[in-house]
């Protein structure tokens, strides 16, 4: 790597007004910024420390180590600033869909989906999948998992079956299906390189039909792993036997004696769910405003007794201090790299180590290179940052703009399993799954998809394997 042409990228932070302790080269910067990453992801990956410990303690020590200083705390306060919104959508969205399920608005559904699914592991496992992936449709990935989540976990947890499955499955369509052009990651593509979102999508239909091919695929394999497990091959679940619905809902989230259940109120529930949905695709109002109102007319309807209401917002108080605490601690994360200069290193140095013997592959490299970079990095740094330098690159080789758009839209299902994407945050702690649970089952999972997607488009000629 030359040294001529590198940015001064830690004086750069300080212009920023962060009271940096020392500055440190790019390369230096790049190493750091690799090492922290893999870090983070290997504790949690090995159960060593919890994803909240690991996105606070990690950071802290890097930044450190790479200048940070007095301004680390600046650093990680503006990136706070920046995820409060988040945070309070998050918060109020776990609670609005919690007492949704405790007043039973869900046990309907939820009855009707076992009669027509059966109590089959493998046809419940695929029924989300297809679930996940008509809501995906919305391109809005926290509104795919709530309605995922909300229909089909308390069916997990009545027949016993791993959440993990539900959010590997739901995880792995929902990153599929955002390339759509109103997902973010085609318009973002397309915004960088000059170009129309359409040119870029519509000859990766191909790509991601295949995407999708697989996922069902994926789903079809963990739901006969899990029918193996449980012993339940599945009977359908006929009209009318309501003793067996009830005897196996008992103890669960789903017990029918229990005493949140609101029966009398199913349809003004309803009303106020379909209200909320609405809100949140047609988008007037901020997502967090919407579930805060959403959330406050639910208790005061439902529970109008202040003790009751108090009870209910503690009985998911675990949760939602869960998914707001990781949140705010991946602040420290996304500020580190920003403030001390180390993501707009890595940026500038993927560019720069590629030889000039591979530039005619510079299309599937960037295909694979969106892989980890969308998961390390945001979307914007990579489609704004390191994407319209590549391309320019590619250029030299007879390389055309849209193709690199198109190759590096082909990681989209690794990105949404970063723990930097707020959607993913939401799935896990609706689930009460492990982070790091997650990721052991679907990201192996997530580069395999992207790979299919990436081989479909050198298939059909889209993205160039070769070119110069």
């Amino acid at each position: 790597m030359s040294t001529t042409g590198l940015l001064t990228l830690a004086a750069d932070a300080s212009d920023a007004g962060y009271d940096l302790s020392h500055t440190l080269s790019d390369g230096i910067l790049v190493a750091l910024g690799f090492l922290m990453i893999l870090t983070f992801m290997a504790l949690i990956m090995t159960g060593r420390m919890t994803p909240i410990l690991a996105l606070i303690l990690v950071p802290t020590v890097f930044g450190l180590i790479g200048g940070a200083g007095l301004g680390l705390g600046d650093m990680v306060i503006d990136a706070v600033k920046d995820m409060a919104p988040t945070a309070a959508l998050l918060m109020f969205a776990i609670m609005y869909f919690g007492i949704m399920i405790d007043v039973g608005l869900f046990d309907p559904l939820i009855r009707m989906i076992t009669r027509i699914l059966g109590n089959d592991p493998a046809k419940i496992v695929l029924g989300t999948a297809v679930l996940a992936g008509v809501v995906s449709l919305d391109g809005d990935g926290s509104t795919t998992y709530i309605i995922t989540t909300s229909a089909m976990l308390p069916l997990y947890l009545r027949l016993g079956m791993s959440p993990v499955v539900l959010t590997c499955v739901a995880g792995l369509i929902n990153g599929t299906v955002n390339i759509l052009p109103w997902g973010g990651p085609t318009v973002r593509a397309a915004a960088a390189l000059g170009l129309e979102p359409s040119e870029v999508f519509v000859p990766m239909i191909p790509s991601l039909i295949a995407g999708v091919v697989v996922c069902l695929g994926f789903a079809w394999m963990l739901g006969l792993a899990e029918r193996r497990r449980l012993g339940t091959v599945g009977v359908p679940v006929v009209a009318g036997d309501s003793d067996t619905d009830q005897t196996s809902m008992s103890g669960t989230m789903l017990n029918p004696d229990r005493e949140t259940l609101r029966p009398q109120l199913i349809w003004f529930n309803l009303i106020l769910t379909v209200a909320v949905m609405v809100l949140l695709v047609i988008d007037i109002f901020p997502l967090a405003y919407v579930f805060m109102v959403g959330a406050a007319i639910a208790l005061v309807v439902n529970f109008p007794k202040v003790k009751d209401q108090a009870h209910e917002m503690v009985a998911h108080s675990s949760s939602i201090v869960a998914v707001s605490g990781m949140v705010f601690a991946a602040a420290c994360l996304v500020g580190v790299l920003s403030g001390t200069g180390m993501v707009d290193a890595m940026a500038e140095w993927i560019t720069t180590v590629i030889p000039d013997s591979l530039g005619g592959y510079l299309a599937p490299i960037t295909g694979l290179l969106s892989m980890p970079f969308t998961f390390f990095m945001s979307n914007d740094a990579f489609y704004f940052g390191v994407l319209p330098v590549l391309s320019e690159s590619a250029a030299h080789y007879g390389i055309e703009p849209v193709q690199m758009a198109q190759a590096s839209i082909t990681g989209q299902p690794v990105h949404m399993q970063s723990p930097l994407v707020p959607a993913i945050l939401l799935l896990v702690s609706l689930a009460n799954v492990g982070l790091g649970a997650h990721h052991r089952k679907v990201l192996w999972r997530a580069v395999v998809v992207s790979l299919v997607m990436l081989a479909v488009g050198i298939l059909f000629g889209v993205i160039p394997f070769h070119a110069g």
